[in-house]
């Protein structure tokens, strides 16, 4: 038989698929993953949730720094990330994205605020639609020594931010804490960027006015 006989039959090689572990994938890679399904795929959104859930949680600490109840804020926040994630158009900006989510969370918590809160378990896990995960709430506690060198200065600080207008705390959150470009601050809030600078630098006066009693001890 001659080798061009074979040539002409319909053979399609290709290398064995190898299973990646969420955990090798970069945030990127990943969140495109729990795109093509209808639904994250579980363990993939378990570890988009492990990596990320430190950032929701610092946001909403700055947001809402006197609220007892911010783990159940931060667990719908995930729940709207999981029924949604489908929407982001491009999955190098999840962060932002994500970012977004929170703070929209936010306000909408805030308006909802006097006429009802709904009271949830910490220890309850993070129920989704084809199954749950154990939701893990990151001790912010600091040791002993810790606690007896910043204390003051951190109770400080905070408390200085809370004492911030509503406008200047979001906006100096995001761009401090949450380390926001301004113009992805003025995209997330929906002010102008002039808005954002100008809120960002009457916040900044506040707070060094507010801490310079206890800084010049």
């Amino acid at each position: 038989m001659s080798q061009s006989m074979f040539s002409t039959w319909p053979v399609s090689i290709s290398a064995p698929k190898v299973a990646v572990k969420p955990e090798q994938l970069t945030s990127t890679e990943l969140v495109a993953l729990c795109q093509q399904r209808l639904r994250p795929e579980r363990m993939m959104f378990a570890e988009l949730l492990r990596r990320y859930q430190g950032h929701v949680d610092k946001l909403l600490y700055h947001l809402a720094p006197d609220w007892p109840d911010r783990a159940d804020l931060a667990q719908e926040v995930w729940i709207r990330v999981y029924r949604n994630m489908r929407r982001l158009n491009d999955p190098a900006k999840f962060k932002g994205w994500l970012g977004r989510i929170t703070t929209n969370l936010f306000y909408d918590e805030l308006r909802r605020r006097k006429r009802n809160r709904a009271t949830l378990s910490l220890d309850a896990p993070l129920a989704l639609e084809d199954g749950s995960i154990d939701w893990d709430v990151p001790a912010s506690t600091p040791g002993p020594v810790d606690t007896m060198m910043t204390r003051e200065f951190y109770d400080q600080l905070h408390r200085a931010i809370a004492d911030l207008p509503e406008v200047f705390r979001t906006t100096i959150v995001l761009r401090e804490i949450q380390g926001l470009s301004y113009e992805e601050i003025a995209e997330m809030t929906g002010v102008s960027l002039g808005t954002v600078k100008s809120r960002i630098a009457r916040a900044r006066q506040r707070l060094q006015a507010d801490l310079q009693p206890y800084l010049g001890h």
